[in-house]
């Protein structure tokens, strides 16, 4: 054989090798950016429901600043007291909670109305809704829950919280709230169990 003819031969092999080489790197390439795309880049959320309801998805916050709540889209910030929902229109929610132990407790706003003539000072009086809910607050620290649970009460002025201590075996509950006129507004605690975590 020509020493042309080897020379020729010797390139075209390595030059064959270093194309299937190059071909393999592309190929590894493409195969890791598919995986981060689909498995470490999504955004990642964590889901939540109700304790007494565990498997029904209440709210969901994703590290991409989206929401749900109670089935509604929002944009969302969040520091350590709460979770500021906003919606497409612009309209903010802000939802009170607090963790304890990877355990997160939600505070949801409902508002009643004063039910008598006026007012009268602080939170005493019969508090209620269109839907039959009710408070009512005593002036000897006696409070009834929808004329269905009963006991004692305390409040703490300067947080705004009310401690309701139930004659009935259940835990103490703490009600932040805010009075306007004839309206009283309460932020309720919902203890909530999170759902497995879910990458979008």
């Amino acid at each position: 054989m020509l020493w042309e003819d080897r020379y020729t031969k010797c390139f075209l092999l390595t030059r064959g090798n270093g194309m299937k080489k190059f071909k393999g790197y592309i190929v590894s390439t493409i195969l890791i950016s598919c995986t981060l795309l689909l498995g470490g880049c999504g955004s990642k959320s964590e889901k939540w429901a109700y304790a007494y309801e565990p498997t029904k998805e209440v709210i969901e916050l994703s590290d991409n600043g989206k929401a749900q709540y109670k089935g509604n889209n929002y944009t969302y910030t969040q520091d350590d007291n709460f979770i500021e929902l906003k919606d497409k229109s612009g309209q903010v929610t802000d939802l009170r909670y607090e963790m304890e132990d990877g355990n997160m407790v939600l505070y949801e706003k409902s508002t009643y109305t004063y039910s008598g003539e006026q007012p009268s000072d602080g939170i005493i009086g019969l508090w209620t809704q269109d839907n039959g809910w009710s408070y009512q607050f005593t002036e000897d620290g006696k409070f009834s829950e929808e004329n269905i649970f009963f006991g004692h009460y305390t409040v703490d002025e300067e947080k705004s919280c009310i401690r309701l201590m139930y004659d009935d075996p259940i835990e103490d509950a703490y009600l932040y709230y805010s009075l306007d006129g004839d309206k009283l507004t309460v932020d309720y605690p919902w203890p909530m169990v999170k759902l497995e975590d879910a990458k979008g």
